[in-house]
């Protein structure tokens, strides 16, 4: 029986960060209640497609889901766990900002089966975190990740961001050295993108605030990769290191591109050779489910030139690169006979390599990935 990852999207949070361009909004004024008895609604919908699927990974994500009661997630929980297959459920991941975080709700979280919690800390410097308009402050960073080993979570990612305004290769240091000492199991470190409808945006462009210069910026990517990898993080994937055996199997699915459903408002899926996203309009969300009808807002079919491009460009996100045969198992064709065109201008200009087995980015391909991804596509 063939797995899926299931995503769901909680689209409340406290307050609206000043870099976010995510499907959120303040959740005062909101009917929590409502939003989710419809998520519960949409899940029953897709409940019969995916009768001959078995779960393999549940993401909760938002938004900012541990701002809601926990109540509302054991109510979501319990109803997949009573509706979906969930023999083979591997992990389940819900995303906290440390602004939201109780006692009650970390205990919550473990005594409903959820074994994998990420925390969006995004910085540990205090005046960075007002500056990205984070509800947190570093000992709620702290608290937190106390809580969390307190109600027994032994799988803890911590979400960072680098390239911050005015951000030194020294303030990087800083944070690398104090987020080890918690002896995390995961770490996330992103690179900071200005998305174009943001407070930052409009900052930046009126030239409020200062971002480190490209040069820099890698100098710093390439400090962080080296630093944790000489204290014991496996560098999995371009922005994700982790311990060993604590790589993200939920985001692994999503790189391998297998299966995937997303519920919940602007959530995408890929299923059924096919790609498709909900509404980002709440209200048109409720009134597709009042009908019975998913609220899907768009759709496109792929095709095996299309599939064969994503598998490649999504496998040298992963550090160990494309599988040579496992291409060959899933497409039934070698990937030379596809792309060798674009593999060998690219290894002959030092951004790929081979192994024989594997095809991999390099430390410069690493740097210029766009660049390579650009010539797999159809």
């Amino acid at each position: 029986m063939e797995s899926f990852s299931l995503y769901i999207h909680i689209p409340f949070c406290e307050r609206k960060c000043y870099y976010c361009d995510f499907t959120s909004f303040p959740m005062k004024g909101q009917d929590i209640e409502r939003y989710i008895s419809y998520l519960k609604k949409e899940l029953s919908i897709y409940k019969e497609r995916f009768s001959n699927y078995k779960l393999h990974t549940i993401f909760i994500g938002g938004g900012t889901p541990s701002a809601i009661h926990e109540r509302y997630i054991i109510d979501i929980l319990e109803y997949i766990y009573k509706n979906y297959d969930v023999s083979d459920l591997k992990e389940i991941t819900i995303e906290l900002n440390p602004g939201t975080v109780t006692k009650t709700k970390c205990e919550a979280y473990k005594s409903i089966g959820i074994n994998r919690v990420s925390v969006g800390a995004q910085s540990l410097n205090d005046k960075k975190l007002q500056m990205l308009g984070r509800i947190h402050n570093c000992n709620d960073i702290r608290n937190t990740l106390y809580l969390l080993r307190r109600a027994g979570f032994d799988n803890i990612n911590v979400d960072l961001i680098f390239g911050l305004p005015d951000e030194t290769l020294e303030d990087v240091d800083r944070t690398l050295k104090q987020i080890i000492e918690y002896e995390i199991e995961h770490i996330s470190y992103y690179s900071l993108i200005i998305e174009e409808e943001t407070l930052f945006n409009e900052w930046h462009k009126k030239g409020l605030i200062s971002l480190p210069n490209e040069d820099l910026e890698r100098q710093m990517y390439h400090y962080i990769v080296d630093f944790l990898i000489r204290n014991s993080y496996n560098h999995y994937e371009i922005s994700n290191f982790s311990k060993s055996g604590f790589e993200c199997k939920h985001n692994l699915s999503y790189w391998k591109i297998k299966p995937y459903l997303g519920v919940g408002l602007n959530s995408h899926s890929n299923s059924f050779g096919k790609r498709f996203w909900n509404t980002s309009d709440l209200n048109a969300y409720y009134a597709f489910l009042s009908q019975d009808k998913l609220p899907i807002e768009g759709e496109e079919t792929i095709d095996k030139s299309m599939e064969m491009a994503e598998y490649s460009i999504m496998g040298l996100r992963l550090i160990k690169g494309i599988s040579k045969e496992e291409f060959c198992n899933r497409f039934k064709q070698d990937i030379y006979k596809i792309y060798r065109e674009a593999i060998d201008k690219h290894i002959k200009n030092g951004l790929l390599k081979d192994d024989s087995k594997n095809l991999t980015l390099t430390k410069k391909g690493l740097d210029l990935a766009n660049l390579v991804e650009v010539d797999f596509m159809p």
